[in-house]
């Protein structure tokens, strides 16, 4: 029988290409995994994993021997299963029954959709170990999430708004909380969460294991983590930079009234197999997943403006491989970790050129290869010039199209700017980086591993 050597990267993942680096049986790494209690071990093995990545190399083994640790790592370096497999092997090893609205443990997200990632990533590797775990947050109903709470849940993963909501109302306490985790700080941060970490921290017991994930190391971060962590253990891993040489990256100059023909065309390629399409503003999104479906392929859009169910009925059929193209704003993207994506096509450039290196950044996981087209027209060529200045080289551009326009190719000036966007009119986006708030992954029904018992819905940010 052939087995396919994995990394675990949180959810699973693609099989590793032939030219990449098989581990052995005998691979020291192989140890890391080893030291999870059997039921874990067993999980990990049913996902086809065997390699862990550095991030849990390097985090698993502090976690297990009860280290606070302060973690320096992106998304798709594999951080989620490097602070969830140490946490379930320890809810397994000191077993007590889940008292209603007390948890053990509870994992701090910014977004529904990194809240709803981390949930699935307890409910594969924890499916033998039977922890209990509900995920809350905003944008839904509260009823369901209380219900679990009530039942006694091991694990709360959430959202700060509604985990406050909750806590207010009495219906959730977090003085039993024994291991704590706080993922995507600079991000918490950049959305103004703020204020919310640090009632939530206050209100965490001072004996408790806790564990510090953010991809930025900034001052503010670095601050807030002084806070939180004790005598902390640092565990860092390069930033995904260096997989943008492994991404075949294309220039497309077009004119804007072009664009959505353009598209279309480049979409009919049966090669274009689960395309994720950027745009800065939303109802841009909401314009070219619509052109899309029109043209015969099947596309939606995900942004902060969508109901969270038509948020999780679009990851859910873009996942599954029933819509070819997620059109996505950039917040909204954040925290989607879906395997397999073969093309990332910028429609709109962005206007922060390390933007650009994350967007790229969703086709190249794990050590894979991937496709990465832009398209430019004469108003965003200084944007274009900015990308390329970072990355201290020009991409190739392609020209063999119809719709190439040369006036784009060489706009300068004023022509190379976008116009000021109005203040009104709805125009969702603009300043400073683009939209404040989006979505991202949306979630299943489910929100307890198989044997736990209770279902509850998950549910986004609260009051955001």
């Amino acid at each position: 029988m052939h087995t396919q050597n994995r990394a675990v990267t949180g959810a699973p993942s693609h099989p590793v290409h032939a030219h990449e680096p098989q581990p052995t049986a005998a691979s020291p790494s192989s140890g890391v995994f080893e030291r999870l209690l059997p039921a874990l071990q067993r999980a990990v093995s049913e996902e086809g994993y065997v390699t862990p990545t550095p991030i849990q190399e390097q985090a698993i083994p502090l976690l297990l021997a009860g280290r606070d640790v302060l973690g320096c790592a992106q998304t798709g370096t594999g951080k989620t299963a490097a602070f969830v497999l140490p946490l379930l092997n320890y809810l397994a090893q000191h077993r007590r029954p889940g008292a209603a609205g007390r948890p053990r443990a509870l994992i701090l997200a910014p977004t529904r959709e990194l809240a709803a990632q981390i949930g699935d990533s307890i409910r594969t590797y924890g499916r033998h170990a039977h922890a209990t775990y509900t995920v809350i947050f905003g944008g839904v109903g509260q009823h369901p999430q209380v219900y679990a709470l009530r039942n006694g849940v091991e694990i709360v993963v959430a959202t700060p708004g509604r985990l406050l909501d909750l806590m207010q109302q009495g219906f959730v306490r977090l003085d039993s909380v024994e291991y704590f985790v706080l993922d995507e700080a600079d991000r918490m941060l950049d959305m103004g969460f703020l204020p919310d970490m640090r009632r939530v921290i206050a209100a965490l017991p001072p004996k408790r294991q806790s564990l510090f994930f953010s991809a930025t190391l900034t001052h503010e971060a670095l601050a807030l983590a002084r806070t939180l962590v004790h005598d902390a253990a640092h565990v860092t891993v390069t930033p995904e930079q260096p997989a943008v040489e492994r991404i075949a990256q294309k220039i497309f100059f077009v004119d804007k009234a072009d664009k959505d023909a353009l598209l279309v065309k480049l979409m009919r390629a049966p090669q274009m197999d689960k395309v994720i399409v950027f745009t800065q503003r939303k109802h841009i999104a909401n314009r070219v997943a619509e052109k899309l479906s029109n043209a015969g392929i099947p596309s939606s859009a995900i942004h902060g403006n969508k109901s969270q169910g038509a948020r999780t009925q679009a990851l859910e059929g873009f996942r599954s491989g029933r819509v070819r193209a997620l059109v996505a704003t950039d917040i909204a993207a954040r925290g989607i970790d879906v395997d397999g994506i073969t093309h990332v096509i910028n429609y709109e450039l962005p206007n922060e050129p390390e933007t650009y290196v994350h967007r790229i950044g969703r086709t190249a996981r794990a050590g894979a290869e991937g496709d990465a087209v832009s398209f430019c027209a004469a108003d965003e060529r200084d944007y274009l010039r900015g990308i390329e200045r970072m990355l201290r080289r020009a991409i190739d551009v392609d020209h063999r199209h119809e719709y190439h326009s040369e006036t784009a190719r060489h706009a300068t000036g004023d022509a190379a700017r976008p116009p000021p966007r109005h203040s009104g009119g709805g125009r969702p986006g603009g300043g400073r980086g683009g939209p404040r708030h989006g979505g991202g992954r949306p979630a299943h029904s489910s929100a307890r591993p198989s044997g736990a018992g209770g279902h509850a819905p998950r549910g986004g940010q609260g009051r955001r």
